[in-house]
Formats: C-alpha cells, sequence, structure tokens
C-alpha cells in the first residue's frame, strides 16, 4: 500500500466498515487501475481493510481506466 493512502486510513472506520458489511454486504466494489504491471487501488481503502478485517481474500472491484491529459 503506498505510504500516502496508509495516512489517510484510520482503522476505526475499518471496523465500524466490517461491521457493517457482516450485516448488509459490500454494497460497492472498491476501484482499481491496472499500470501494466499490477492493479492499483484508486478508491477503497476502507473496505479493503474492512473485508481483511473480516478475513476475506478476495474482493469485487471495478477496474477504470487513468485519464491521461
Amino acid at each position: 500500500m503506498p505510504i500516502s493512502l496508509r495516512k489517510t486510513l484510520n482503522t476505526e472506520t475499518a471496523e465500524v466498515m466490517a461491521e457493517d458489511i457482516l450485516e448488509n454486504g459490500m454494497n460497492m466494489p472498491i476501484q482499481v487501475r491496472h499500470d501494466g504491471k499490477r492493479h492499483i487501488l484508486v478508491a477503497g481503502l476502507h473496505r479493503i481493510e474492512a473485508a481483511k478485517l473480516l478475513g476475506e481474500t478476495v474482493i469485487d472491484a471495478f477496474l477504470v481506466q487513468a485519464r491521461r491529459h
């Protein structure tokens, strides 16, 4: 996980989200982009951390395209 993302991680938020996922399921997949070698997280840091807390090893994701200017 990039350092810039780690700085925005709030473990309490992930814990609350994990409880919600247990009750209601994951309503919104994470978003990733592919850089040619690997997938990079665009949105969904707390959803990933919540899934990890629940012991999940697979998570749904939307593949998005990066805009080029």
